[in-house]
This record gives structure tokens, sequence and C-alpha cells, in this order.
């Protein structure tokens, strides 16, 4: 059994990053498996080498080892190119060139990955793309490639229970995700994310519940690449006085900053009601 706790250093770790990795650690301790640590840093406009840093040391911190060398995704950007000319080859993806204000002018409405691509360049030709355009997979015809259905299997629960995935699931609530990002041409999470979870052997991929909703666009991208589908975790979340989760974007507080203030690591597992 092997998992994962992938971080991306675009700002400090706060309490929800430290349920999730104890959870990990935990999870993979109850199988006799292995917890690998890596750095999901392809958001080339966010990410900070001061956050990375303190990735390590609040995990430390926490108590948490992990196998070396860490796969840090920034250094392996030709993986992510050569998986995205597999599907180019087989005609699955398109450019894009859209703004989120073109998107939302379109009439996107909100999914499980922000909004719902409304498909205004999938008629697009690859051969017409611009150096600054996004790739998009077109999910109608890669929905139509495979020929097995969508399933994974969902673990945390007092019994692991199989889930399949209906096509118009993937279409209403996702969309044509992005697969390489306009102006900056760095890979997507979905892109990379599924890429390492099968280079690194992952079996049972254990996360938040809220990218829950993602998980059937990683499922599809799985059996286009020939890719095992791992057991899914999604565990509860962290959330605030309001109920609204903790979140990097609304400076939720840091894990340096209890430290700094003389927290133990005792006292985080109190804080966020984990045991074991």
């Amino acid at each position: 059994m092997i998992t994962r706790f992938a971080p991306s250093p675009t700002g400090p770790l706060h309490l929800g990053h430290a349920y999730s990795a104890l959870t990990v650690w935990k999870v993979a301790a109850e199988h006799h498996g292995t917890a690998l640590l890596r750095i999901e840093d392809t958001d080339s406009t966010r990410v900070r080498p001061k956050y990375e840093a303190n990735i390590y040391e609040d995990l430390a911190w926490l108590g948490l080892q992990w196998p070396t060398p860490v796969r840090r995704q920034s250094d392996h950007t030709s993986d992510y190119d050569a998986v995205l000319a597999r599907l180019d080859e087989d005609g699955l993806t398109y450019p894009c060139g859209c703004t989120r204000r073109q998107i939302i002018n379109a009439g996107a409405v909100s999914g499980a990955d922000g909004m719902v691509y409304p498909g205004t360049c999938s008629a697009r030709r690859m051969d017409s793309a611009a150096p600054i355009d996004g790739i998009r997979l077109n999910v109608q015809k890669a929905l139509q490639y495979i020929t097995t259905d969508l399933r994974y299997t969902e673990a945390g629960g007092s019994q692991p229970k199989e889930i399949q995935i209906l096509p118009e699931t993937i279409i209403k609530t996702i969309g044509d995700p992005i697969l390489r990002r306009k102006d900056t041409g760095d890979p997507s999470y979905h892109l990379a994310c599924v890429h390492d979870d099968a280079l690194q052997n992952i079996t049972q991929v254990v996360r938040g519940k809220d990218l829950e909703g993602l998980t059937p666009i990683h499922v599809l991208l799985q059996k286009l690449l020939g890719y095992p589908t791992p057991i899914y975790h999604h565990h509860d979340l962290v959330l605030d006085d309001t109920g609204k989760r903790l979140a990097k974007i609304d400076h939720s507080k840091a894990l340096s900053k209890y430290r700094d203030e003389g927290c133990t690591p005792g006292d985080i597992r109190q804080m966020i009601g984990f045991t074991g």
C-alpha cells in the first residue's frame, strides 16, 4: 500500500493541512504501507521557495517522516508534456484562449472545478493553437474513446464501496478541464496529479472531501492513459467557526504561527480533533 500527501507551496500550511497529512500517515500505518511526500508546484505564478521550506519544517514538527528524494513536479515538466502529446495524438484535446470573464459571459455555471467550461473553443484544432493558449480535454470525445465503465472504490467508511461514475456527471459538473494553463504553459493539477499517482505506484489516494468532485475526471484520465485507478479515501475537512473550510486563499492561520506561540504537535491534534 502506497499513499501520498501532496501539498502545493503556494502559501503556508494550516490546520486543515495538518489534519490531512496526519490522516495520510495514519491510513498508511493502518495498512502497513508507505506515505510519500510530493510537492505539487506547477502553479508557477504562486509557488514560493519559502512555502516549500515551510512544508518540510511543519511536517517534521508534527512528527511525520517520508522517503527521499521527494518528487517536485516542476522538475518533471517534460513528463507532463509527453502525456499531453499522447492525448493530442488521440484527438482528445483542443486549444483554448478564453479568459475567465469570457467563460462567465458565455453562460458557464459553477461546478466541481470552479466553472464548467461551456465549450466555446471545442471546435478548434490543435494546429491552430497559439503559444499563450491553454489546452483542454474534450470530454465528449474522451467518453466515446473509452470502452469500459468508469468506477472507483471509495474507502474511509465502515466498508469500502464501489462508485460508478455516470458520463453526464462529468459533463455537467466538470466539463472540459484545463490540462495546460494559458499564458504560463503550466501543466494543470489534473494532468500532473494523475500522471504522478501512476508513476509513484499510488494504491490509495487519501485527500479531503473538497476534492471528491474532481475524482471522476481523474478516473477518466486514468482510463484514457491506461493507468490503474487507485482506491480513494476522501476524509472530512477542518472547518472554521462559521462552518467554512480552512483555505490558503482566506489566509487561514499558519501552522508555523501556532508553533511560534508555543503550541505542541499534541495541541494541534487536539484542536483538529485528530485521534490516532
